[in-house]
């Protein structure tokens, strides 16, 4: 197996004068190494931050999509990078805590080989279901699949990420087995589930809104903690007596070594951009709800997450060879 589609979060130390003095001077060149390709919802983010933060930290911000590796070629060059201020990582939550769990041999460390800065923004996920098994919400869905074992079947956007992760958990809190469908990615999810070739799947809900407005799928469920402001109308999974929430995030990260003095610096100047009207209204409009945290929060955020997740992804004995 590969490790494509995998994501995650973080922690940091250690400073240097050298390195202080650097961070004081204005108008030095940095760049936010993006580890996937140009034109997501991620790449999107890292231009809007980049915007934002540059004047607020009086210096040129570029983004650059340092792709290939399923996103290890751009972090491992911004753990290897000078940490002078001039090189900052953006990528998933889930990237960074889900992968050194699963790879037989990790290839980072991120407490150890990373500097907190900041969670950007949330994004969710949904239990969606064909309109053509006739599920209206999340607890006529269940009756269907109890009423039919042999169909229980549903897709996630790829094994070893949290839609697969999920799926397990939905399992053992249903007291049933499922198959489950890997695909590549979230499109031919929705295809499917269109055409009654799945019952139901467990994806992105900013992948999933456009067809259940049209009718094409209906999401019955969202992961997350709270009620999603993109769909408020439909109830959470421990709404449905469910106790999972999972959801997933965008953070920042600099590289070990990097100054605390401007990780915190860069933090405030992050949750000042994304506090902005403009931006926070370009992030909902593409299904990315802005936060904005202290280097704190997002080690806090990390732990909680590596807490959750690491015995359900033992459980499953999943692994990928490096």
């Amino acid at each position: 197996m590969d490790r494509r589609n995998f994501m995650a979060g973080c922690a940091g130390l250690a400073l240097s004068a050298r390195a202080v003095d650097a961070f004081a001077q204005s108008g030095p060149l940095t760049r936010i190494v993006f580890p996937f390709a140009a034109g997501g919802g991620g790449d999107a983010l890292c231009r809007i931050v980049a915007q934002h933060i540059a004047p607020l930290l009086d210096r040129n911000v570029i983004v650059e999509n340092r792709t290939g590796g399923d996103g290890l070629i751009g972090i491992k060059s911004v753990m290897n990078a000078n940490p002078d201020g001039s090189t900052i990582l953006v990528t998933t939550g889930p990237t960074m805590y889900l992968l050194p769990m699963v790879e037989t041999v990790p290839s980072f460390n991120t407490a150890k080989d990373f500097v907190p800065v900041s969670q950007l923004v949330r994004f969710e996920f949904g239990v969606v279901a064909s309109p053509t098994i006739g599920a209206k919400d999340f607890k006529q869905l269940v009756a269907w699949l109890k009423a039919n074992p042999d169909k229980a079947t549903y897709g996630v956007p790829s094994n070893g990420t949290i839609p697969h992760f999920t799926g397990l958990k939905l399992e053992e809190a249903l007291g049933m087995k499922m198959t489950r469908v890997p695909y590549r990615g979230s499109a031919p999810i929705i295809n499917d589930l269109i055409g009654g070739h799945l019952p139901f799947g467990v994806t992105t809900i900013a992948d999933a809104i456009p067809q259940h407005r049209a009718g094409g799928v209906r999401i019955l469920a969202v992961s997350s903690a709270a009620r999603s402001p993109f769909l408020p109308e439909v109830p959470t999974l421990k709404e449905n007596g469910i106790e999972l929430v999972a959801d997933a995030w965008y953070g920042m990260w600099l590289p070990a070594g990097s100054s605390p003095v401007f990780a915190k610096k860069l933090s405030e100047a992050v949750a000042t951009a994304l506090a902005k009207p403009e931006a926070r209204d370009k992030l909902l409009a593409i299904g990315l709800i802005p936060v904005g945290t202290t280097p704190e929060g997002l080690t806090q955020e990390l732990a909680a997450n590596t807490a959750f997740w690491q015995p359900i992804v033992k459980a499953s004995g999943y692994k990928i060879t490096n």
